[in-house]
């Protein structure tokens, strides 16, 4: 049998992001630094606020593209029908979490998940075939911005009238959770990865070169290892005093961890996001996010009392999901004073099934599952009351139409509680929002996130941009 063919020579090799929710793509400058390292030659393109440069998918060797999330993945599959239509021959991968969950074997050569960059790496060198998940330890690299577009290409910090550039850093990988609805779990069960504070601290100072005054630590949980947590935020914070941050935290870790809140805030954290998804708790406790309600409330009164903000995020469709669901979230979102952290896509965030979730386990909701979407890349599934389902549809229109013409956050979501009102026989005149109640609450002007699948906009874009 003849040998494998290897590669040893320093090849060319493009990396492209689709979407990074509207921060400069940390997911290409993190591999490109590991790739340059290895001595190879690279470049980057990222699509979210750049056209797909032709001339460097003729000039590369190897093209891999970056699926951290949905809305990345099914972005990714159209450009990597335009690369293949252009460049058969070109080895083409696909990394990230959701880089398995890509046409692997046809459109694509390759797929590497969980710690990818050692096994890109690899693949440059010898550009092999099939789906590798990686958990392993390793040491990561001062990743290279100066690849990217600057800062002011992404989203801001606002602050009333005031918008601040913004830098993304992680501080970890994976989780230790669990949460069914998640994709993370299906990959890393369990489990979580550090990035150094050296690295980090590196990584700070070029975002900060580059302009940023605002850092989003973008862990799935900040506040997976407390210890390391804090390490990274306050030698930053002593790097970079002026610098103020966001990061994410589960319900149940804001509780846990109560006494850390005066430190977050001493750090200049400004806002916490978490994951609240619903005011149901029997749908909580189906997804164990291990919260309910009523820990959702007094996780928001244990921040204000520190001076942090909490952004939740939520996922107001599920299979089971009654009108009187999504009466009661516009309803705590009015009694907590949250409609000016709320951006109008969360409340038309559906749940997505792909392949490999913890969904699927889920006795209660298996019989409203349909057959698998390869192009949405989720099982399709039906509410159980077909009036929830006409409400979600109206709900993304708003939430798509409003975002595609940088509509008012609170107009929309003023118009979203009066269709909800309305489904529930209610009065629509009842939905009554300050439309000064978001100006000064810091928040970020990206209105998109992980779990929400892209527009007809952001796919329309890269169809447009097909090769001829």
């Amino acid at each position: 049998m003849p040998s494998r063919r290897t590669y040893d020579c320093r090849v060319r090799i493009l990396l492209i992001s689709t979407y990074e929710l509207g921060h400069q793509p940390l997911h290409v400058a993190s591999p490109a630094a590991a790739l340059t390292a290895a001595s190879h030659d690279v470049r980057a393109l990222d699509l979210a606020v750049e056209p797909l440069d032709l001339g460097l998918v003729d000039w590369a060797e190897r093209i891999a593209i970056s699926v951290p999330m949905h809305t990345a993945m099914r972005l990714g599959v159209e450009v990597a029908n335009q690369i293949k239509e252009r460049r058969a021959d070109v080895p083409l991968a696909m990394y990230g979490l959701y880089a398995a969950m890509g046409p692997v074997g046809s459109t694509v050569d390759a797929a590497f998940v969980g710690e990818y960059e050692p096994r890109l790496v690899a693949w440059a060198s010898d550009p092999t075939s099939g789906v590798v998940v990686d958990l392993g330890v390793g040491r990561f690299s001062v990743p290279r911005r100066d690849m990217l577009p600057g800062l002011e290409n992404y989203a801001h910090l606002a602050v009333g009238d005031e918008r601040r550039p913004v830098g993304y850093v992680e501080a970890s990988h994976g989780c230790r959770h669990r949460c069914r609805h998640c994709p993370i779990p299906a990959v890393y069960d369990g489990a979580f990865r550090v990035v150094g504070t050296d690295v980090i601290l590196a990584d700070v100072g070029q975002l900060v070169a580059m302009g940023a005054r605002h850092i989003t630590v973008g862990d799935p949980d900040f506040l997976n290892g407390p210890a390391h947590a804090l390490r990274v935020i306050e030698a930053v914070h002593d790097a970079y005093p002026e610098l103020t941050f966001d990061v994410t935290v589960k319900v149940e870790h804001i509780l846990a961890h109560a006494d850390l809140l005066p430190r977050l805030a001493a750090a200049n954290v400004v806002f916490i996001v978490s994951a609240f998804e619903t005011v149901d708790d029997h749908t909580l406790t189906l997804l164990e996010k291990d919260h309910t309600a009523a820990d959702m409330a007094a996780a928001l009164d244990l921040a204000r009392r520190a001076g942090i903000d909490i952004h939740p995020s939520w996922m107001p469709f599920t299979p089971g999901t009654r009108l009187v669901d999504l009466f009661r979230i516009f309803e705590f979102l009015a009694a907590h004073d949250l409609f000016g952290v709320t951006d109008p896509v969360q409340m038309s965030i559906r749940l997505l099934v792909p392949d490999g979730s913890l969904v699927l386990a889920i006795p209660e909701w298996r019989r409203a599952l349909g057959p698998y979407d390869a192009r949405a890349l989720t099982y399709t599934w039906s509410a159980l009351d077909p009036a929830v389902d006409r409400l979600y549809a109206q709900l993304a229109e708003l939430a798509s139409s409003g975002a595609d013409r940088g509509a008012d956050p609170t107009a929309i979501l003023l118009d979203m509680w009066r269709l909800v009102l309305e489904a529930n026989g209610d009065d629509p005149a009842r939905a009554r929002i300050d439309p000064d109640s978001g100006f000064g609450h810091p928040r970020l002007t990206e209105p998109w996130f992980c779990c929400a699948e892209p527009t007809e906009g952001q796919v329309g874009a890269l169809v447009a941009a097909k090769p001829c």
